[in-house]
């Protein structure tokens, strides 16, 4: 089931400039509990909400997903807008586009209990980073793989039984960048496309997740949980929201109430000047 908004709480979407610290205001609503803004190459944003895709004006267009079921937080769009890629709640990816048109399903049928979770699209648009979740033996096994975006044979990245989440492709291709809790508790890592071993980017006593590189490889923004907590879930207390430099320089942008939903995606503008994130006060 969707998530919906507790009582007396809204959903709040901002953009903030990544020079000046300054944020903007782009839409609010205590309707919809909208979560996971991206931008298209024209500096559009889309949400998610209620199982749907939106596209934002002065309110929520709808997208037709053309036959996709629900859809989850998890959607990316390909280096030329023309086609947004989601994962449904079926534990299946799927291709659609954006302006319109018949779906189609990318992933493979790797048994009932395997689900597919998207977060990255590489820069040539070919390849498509997305978390494996599949239960063995009781146990909650979740990995990073890659899949043609066309359709294909699967590719996994990791093996191994660490939580692991977030993945997205650097701006040159060449890297994966992915939340893990190999490190004890979620920290930031990034791993060799073609093949090698994790390295570790952040190394503190807050929760971190979800790296997203900017466009132009200037920075990573990420969202950084209180020590302790487990997972990402919603609705806590200091999340912040954080830029890390190549150099290895932690930049704090925001604190907020929040967090699963506020920045699951990749949510630089084109220009990288700005990304876009969502807090739910109450």
């Amino acid at each position: 089931m969707p998530r919906t908004l507790r009582p007396g709480q809204r959903s709040e979407l901002y953009a903030v400039d990544v020079a000046s610290g300054e944020r903007r205001l782009v839409f609010n609503s205590s309707t919809v509990l909208f979560e996971a803004p991206n931008w298209t190459p024209g500096g559009e944003l889309l949400v998610n909400g209620d199982g749907r895709l939106f596209r934002v004006h002065d309110g929520l267009t709808e997208i037709d997903l053309g036959g996709v079921p629900s859809i989850n937080n998890d959607h990316v769009l390909s280096p030329d807008g023309a086609t947004i890629f989601v994962s449904a709640d079926d534990g299946h990816l799927y291709a659609v586009p954006l302006d319109g048109g018949a779906s189609r399903r990318v992933s493979n049928d790797r048994g009932p209990g395997f689900h597919h979770y998207l977060h990255g699209v590489s820069p040539d648009g070919r390849t498509l980073a997305y978390i494996g979740l599949e239960h063995v033996d009781g146990r909650r096994i979740t990995n990073v793989w890659t899949i043609p975006s066309a359709g294909g044979a699967d590719v996994q990245v990791t093996n191994d039984e660490y939580a692991d989440d977030g993945s997205e492709y650097s701006p040159d291709g060449k890297w994966i960048y992915f939340n893990s809790e190999r490190a004890g508790h979620a920290q930031l890592f990034r791993i060799p496309v073609s093949s090698g071993e994790a390295e570790q980017l952040t190394v503190d006593e807050r929760v971190n997740w979800f790296p997203h590189p900017a466009p132009d490889g200037s920075a990573i923004a990420y969202v950084s949980f209180p020590p302790g907590t487990e997972g990402h879930p919603a609705d806590i207390e200091d999340v912040r929201l954080r830029l890390l430099s190549p150099q290895g320089e932690i930049r704090e942008v925001a604190t907020l109430f929040g967090g699963q939903g506020t920045m699951n995606v990749p949510s630089w503008s084109p220009d990288s000047s700005s990304f876009a994130y969502v807090e739910y006060p109450l």
